[in-house]
Parts: C-alpha cells; structure tokens; sequence
C-alpha cells in the first residue's frame, strides 16, 4: 500500500434525475438530529418492474421513493443506468422495511467500504529492448514489429482509472505529438476547485469526480477535527491516482528520479493511450457507491480499459460493487484490471475475485536502492531506503530498542508501550534523543515510524522486519537516516541491540543498482489464493511489477504523504498492488490495439497464458515472504510478458452468457443473478454442473469426495488466433498426488478463429490422508507459441 497514506473507499451515489449519472461537488451540509442515524444503502431494482410511463431508470428510482414516502431530493445520492440497475441512498432505519417489502427492489445492503491497494519497468517487462529471461520466455520472431505497431495504435485506446484523482500539470500527461482525440469519445473535463477544464488535454482526456458517497458518510459521522485540506474536484490531493494513471499511460519524461533516486526516463506502459480519471477516493476514504458512480460514467465516457487499484475482502458477486460494475464494463467489451490487495502472505486474502476481471498480484524488479547497517560489532548488514537527506557522517550512534513484553534484555527506548512497532506517543525522547532506533514493522505506516523516531529525537532508524514481511524489502523515502532490513538481518539486529552492552551503528547509502538477482520474487505483501469467494476459479491471475515503482506525483505533497513531510518531487517511488494493477491494465491496452476485435476474455487469455514463470537466473519464481519457491497462488499464471501476449497463438475466449451459466451453477437465486446480470425476466436455463467448467486459462481443482476414485473433468475450449494451418500438442506437470488425462492430445487448426474443445481429468492417486494444495500445469505447445495454464488441487475434505 502507498507509504504513509491507507486510504478507504467506500459506495454512495448521487440523485441523477435524467439518464445516467452527474457528476456534482460536496453536498450541502443537511445536519440536525433527524439525520444522525442516516446510513447509505445500494438498492438493486428489478427491471422487469420499471413502469412505462417513466422515461428513464433515473425517473422511475426517484417515483420509487416517493411512492414510498421517502423524498428523493434529500436521500437519493445516486442514480446508476449502465453499471448497475439501481440507486444509492441514505436512508433512515424505518426506510429499510418499506423498500424490503417493495417487489421492485431485488435486494439492499449498506454501502461496502474499501480501500486503496503504487521508470525501470517498462525495460524490466522487455517494453524497450529484449528480455534475458531463458528460452521458455523468448518471444517470437515478430515480437518486436508487433509492439511497435500495438504501442502506435494506443493512441485510440482509452484508459479509465477509478483512484484518488490526478495532477493534470505532471509531464506524465504531456500531450505533445500525441493526436487528435477519438472523436467517438463522450466524456469532459469537469470544472471544480484549482480545476480547470483547460487542464485537460489529448493525454489527458477526462478527469471527473465523484464525492456524494463519501461526503453523505462524513456528514452521518459529524466529523469533527483537523482535516487534510480537499479538493472538490479530480485535482489529485493524495497522489495515489497520478501515480497508477502515469504508471498506465504516462508519455515519456526524461531525466526523472524521486530525490536523485531511480534516474532515467519514466513512461507508463502505453504511452500513446489516452487516460480519463475518475476521482472516487478522498482524504478520509472512498465509497462503494462513489465507485460505482465513476464505473458507471465511465461506460457511458466510452472507455476502453478499466483500472481500479482498489477493492475490499472476499464476498459474494452480488454484494461486490466492483464485480457488479465490472460485468456491465465487460458486457460492452471493457477490459477490467484490478489489484489482488496487500493484505499477503495469508492464505485466501484476496479481493477482486470474479472471473471476468483481471485480478493482479505484484513481483520486484530488478532494480535496487542498498543501504548498510553497519554496527559497532563489525557486522554489516544489507537494507534498503530512499533517504535523501543529510547523511549521520562517518560517526556511529548509540542503538536502540525497546524489545516486546516476551523478550528479554535490551536498552529499552520505549514508555513500555509497544515502543518496539514505534507507535505514536511510545518512544521516550529521553532515552532516543541522539539515537538510532531499531522499529519492528508492522501496524503503522512505515514512514510513520521514521517521523515518530524524528519527533523524538532520533537521528535514524533500522526497520526491521517482521515473520509476515520475510525477506521483502520495501523502500521509503523517510524523513530521516532509516534502513529497512529483512527478517533474517532484522533478528541479527535486534539481538546485537539488545544485549550488546554499548550498541552502535552506522547507516550508510549507496543509491540506485540494477541487475538485481534473482528477479522477479513475488512480494511478500502480494494478497494471496484460493479463491474465497469461487475455489473453482484461480486467482490472482497474473503478477506485474508491484515494489519500489517510479511514477508521477501529486505538487500537494511530499513523497511520504504525511503532513509533516514539506518536500516536493514530481515523481515518488512506491510499491503495492496498486503499482502492478496499472502496469497490466497498460499491457491490456498494448494488446487491445494490436487486436481491437478481441473480447475481454480473449485480451486476458493472452495476457495468462504467455506469462513466465522463470526468474533472471533461470530458476522458478520465488516468494519473498518465506524466501522458498512461488506457487500459482502467489502468481496465478506467472508474470506478465507484454510480447508474447501480443501473440499468443491460442485464446481461451467467454461470452456474457458463459458468465452467466457460471453464476448460475453457484447456487444464487435468480434475484442475486439479476443483481449482478442486470438481466430481467430470464431463467437459470443454462448451468455449468461445476463452476470450474467456465472456459477460464487456467484450473482449480476442488476434491470434495470422500472417495479416492473421485474425478474431476473440466472441457475447455481454445480458438485459434495464431497460424492459420497449426498443430498443437499437449504437455502436462501433473500436481503431486494427481493423475491428470487431457483428451485429445493433440489439436489441429486449419484456419484462423477456429475453436476446438478438449477435456482433462483430474484423479486422486492413492491418497489416504489430507492433502496440502499442490500445482502443475496444462500446456499446448506448437512451434514458437507455448499456451500455458497452471492447475491448482485443493481438498476441502479428508479422503479417506
């Protein structure tokens, strides 16, 4: 997550009496006891009972809550007519029971709150010149022409992002060389405070912004206090939205660097492409129904690619804001992309999980920024940091620590409260002033950390990390001298700290490598699979690079976000889900305009099934938080690989309908389907027998039996995007304790979109106790193209 800022997003919309949704400022201050116990709700509406005689959905909604006795002008908060078929409201208690007895409405909830998930990159990904990756992640012979040709025609590609609004005078989104805009485009640069629509231009095409969710929930809440100053308008405040839309589609900027560090030019993935922002997030967080606003304008804008850098747990398809949106977007031929989360290494964590979005985990890169501890035993040990200020010279200083309630010994810096995590108001100036302090990561920010050791006294800090973290590094531009340390040399330190009886140390910078091996590892942070919400469905999909990402920046503040922080850079470094989510979303558009006919399915097959899964040295990926090998939980089907997806040969490819049979094999009733489908007057007339038979690039394989001959059989079908006269032959890694039989083994392609189905088997081989999950792959291999799927087994009951 963005250092020093956890933001949350939340849903709330805006009463649009005409079709469609508008865009408005902050709503007037209602206040008064008759709404203290307002909450937001998203209403889903049958269509099937819209009446005639209201010309739109709009119309009808605001009837709707009359005819109830609830006024509209003072609770409906938003209208929605593409993404979704309903409203948002806030509403009182005795409101609840009159819309739940009402036929019309299908269901409600409370408004969902959620959160956001941040110049070598583009190098890194082979963007500029080839990949040294090892035989299996050669691209073809064409790879080259073909990205020339895709990166051209982005210029008719446009980018959606749903964050925290933009900075529109960066370089990021100069427009120089860049052409007319589509004309086919219908969205605008909304007016609002230090927001000129003038601010817009062929990069930057449109810019909105969207706070009636938000602002409803700040009222209920009365708010009181010190509040970050807040611009009613797309003007990006926070710096989360500038970075991710910059990451996807910022034109080149020469001579880039956050404070000297990472120099080069930074660029985002398409750099031709246009982007249109849509402000959901705000200084205090960002509402569901807020985001569904912004998808819904975004459909009606004409977007082609949708990038949400944001999301919430685990839930079903039909109280998930996102997904419901997301289905619309795809239905019209969006492509959606979205970060996993940031809540990993757990098991199970993450977000955005339905099968018609791209869900994206993050990877490293192979660049670097060293930094030393070097103690006063001799010992040197390896860290990283992005500290740019005065160094602490050539003398060492005294060590601190304050060492949890369970450990022993130490020269304790804290008030005996948690000073290990260096929370605010837990360190003693009297024992810091004119130390380093030694932080165990965790629980705060890590700047946050830095600026508390700062406010004490301190003249640096080692962060050390904790078991979760491992041996990932993650770099910060602190306030003052810090080095962050993995697990391994963060226990070294503590114990050096804790009983050494005069502790010291050095800190010492050694600014920007590249090179760095083994690249990529998947971060430790990265949210992790299965599937909480569909087992049967793999996530996340893809990983892309995620840790220590240079990218454009908000002028309101400085790299570390936190009110103290008074220097300005144009660019900041950081690192999360929501830096890989824009790097693929960049991708996405590369491939949408090297193949404009091609559905969003079939952009996502590409980009799953020619992802990697070697690093730079040759080995299997590796995870960062334990240091050992990967698994398709951590990266799904691998790291993106812009080339090959250009040409991937084959495509698993879906229609809506499949989506649909696929809701419908989970056991929702038509209601829940509708809410999702926006479909009326339909019938769950088709139905997978298992949800894992949805046409998806890659296998989940659930044992639910307590039979060891169980079987799981899933068909797949593949359609030919590559040569038009091509064969194709299987090759399988079956997962430990699996038999696994692909019928036929071969498939043979005469021309081009010629579809061809297989089956394959998955059989328990002589297993008599529980099982940990285990991973193979499913591979159709014909000349230069390699189609790649990996399979997950899991068992959800002892076999006996």
């Amino acid at each position: 997550m963005a250092a020093g800022s956890v933001l949350r997003l939340l849903l709330l919309l805006l009463p649009a009496f005409v079709s469609g949704v508008v865009s408005v400022g902050f709503q007037e201050q209602r206040g008064g006891k008759e709404d203290d116990s307002l909450q937001t709700f998203i209403v889903h509406m049958n269509p099937s009972h819209k009446p005639e005689i209201h010309p739109t959905h709009a119309q009808w909604y605001a009837a709707h809550l009359q005819s109830l006795s609830i006024d509209p002008g003072r609770h409906l908060l938003y209208s929605y007519s593409l993404a979704f078929q309903g409203f948002a409201a806030s509403l009182h208690p005795d409101h609840l029971p009159l819309l739940r007895s009402s036929p019309a409405v299908l269901h409600l909830h409370p408004d969902p709150l959620l959160r956001l998930h941040t110049t070598h990159s583009p190098e890194f990904l082979g963007l500029l010149q080839p990949l040294n990756l090892g035989p299996s992640s050669a691209p073809p012979p064409n790879g080259s022409s073909l990205l020339q040709a895709a990166e051209a025609a982005t210029k008719d590609v446009i980018i959606g992002v749903l964050d925290t609004g933009v900075w529109p005078e960066s370089r990021s989104f100069d427009d120089a060389g860049i052409p007319e805009i589509p004309r086919r485009w219908r969205g605008t640069c909304e007016a609002g405070v230090d927001f000129a629509p003038s601010l817009c231009n062929r990069k930057l095409i449109g810019a909105r912004s969207f706070s009636r969710g938000y602002r409803a929930a700040a009222e209920a809440a009365d708010e009181g206090g010190d509040k970050p100053k807040e611009y009613a308008s797309p003007r990006d405040r926070d710096g989360h939205g500038t970075h991710t839309s910059s990451t996807a589609a910022g034109s080149p900027v020469a001579n880039a660097s956050l404070l000297g560090y990472a120099p080069g030019t930074a660029r985002g993935m398409a750099t031709a492409a246009r982007v249109a922002m849509y402000k959901v997030c705000w200084a205090s967080g960002c509402f569901g129904s807020d985001i569904l606003a912004g998808i819904d304008r975004a459909i009606a804008d004409g977007v082609d690619v949708l990038s949400l850098s944001l999301g919430g747990g685990a839930a079903p398809y039909f109280h998930d804001t996102i997904a419901i949106g997301a289905f619309s977007a795809m239905e019209r031929g969006i492509f959606v992309s979205c970060s996993a989360g940031n809540s990993g290494p757990m098991k199970g964590s993450l977000a955005n999980t339905a099968p018609w979005i791209l869900t994206v985990g993050a990877g490293t890169l192979d660049r670097d920024f060293p930094a030393v501890a070097a103690l006063g035993s001799g010992a040197r040990y390896a860290g990283v940091s992005l500290y740019s200020g005065p160094g602490m010279g050539s003398r060492m200083a005294p060590l601190v620590y304050d060492p949890p309630a369970s450990s022993a010994g130490g020269k304790a810096a804290g008030n005996g409260s948690s000073g290990n995590l260096c929370l605010p108001g837990t360190l003693s100036p009297a024992k810091v002033r004119g130390k380093v302090v030694l932080c165990d990561r965790g629980v705060n920010a890590r700047v946050e950390k830095g600026a508390v050791v700062k406010a004490a006294g301190g003249v640096g800090m080692i962060l050390a990390n904790a078991a979760a973290n491992g041996e990932e590094l993650v770099a910060d531009s602190h306030l003052l001298p810090a080095v962050a340390v993995g697990l391994k040399n963060g226990d070294l330190i503590r114990k050096y700290a804790q009983f050494d009886r005069n502790p010291k140390v050095l800190l010492q910078f050694q600014g920007t490598v590249l090179n760095v091996r083994p690249s990529p590892v998947v971060a430790a942070f990265s949210s992790r699979g299965p599937n909480g919400v569909t087992p049967q469905i793999l996530k996340p999909d893809v990983i892309g690079p995620g840790v220590n990402i240079l990218a454009a920046w908000s002028g309101s503040v400085g790299p570390t976000g936190l009110s103290k922080d008074r220097r300005r850079s144009q660019f900041n470094i950081m690192s999360g889900t929501s830096m890989s989510c824009p790097h693929v979303s960049g991708i996405a558009a590369l491939v949408k305009a090297a193949h404009p006919e091609w559905s969003p399915a079939a952009v996502k097959s590409a980009l799953m099934t020619t992802a990697y899964t070697v690093d730079n040295v040759g080995s299997p990926l590796r995870d960062a938080a334990g240091g050992g090998g990967a698994d398709p939980y951590g990266y799904g089907s691998g790291h993106v690989d812009p080339r090959r997806a250009l040409s991937p040969g084959l495509v698993y490819d879906i229609a809506a309908d499949d989506y649909v049979a696929f809701l419908c094999s989970l056991k929702y009733s038509l209601r829940q389907v509708q809410a999702i489908t926006k479909r009326s007057n339909f019938t769950c007339s088709r139905r997978f027998r298992d949800p894992g038979d949805l046409n998806y690039p890659s296998f989940s394989v659930v044992f639910n039996s307590e039979s060891r001959k169980a079987a799981v059989t899933y068909t797949r079908e593949l359609t030919n995007v590559g040569e038009a006269a091509s064969e194709y032959a299987v090759e399988v890694t079956a997962p430990v304790s699996v038999a696994v039989t692909v019928k036929p083994s071969k498939l043979l392609f005469t021309r081009v979109g010629q579809k061809l189905r297989y089956s394959v088997s998955f059989s328990p081989v002589k297993v008599r106790s529980p099982q940990a999950p285990s991973f193979g792959w499913v591979t159709w291999k014909s000349g230069r193209y390699q189609v790649r799927s990996p399979v997950a087994v899991s068992w959800n009951k002892k076999v006996r």
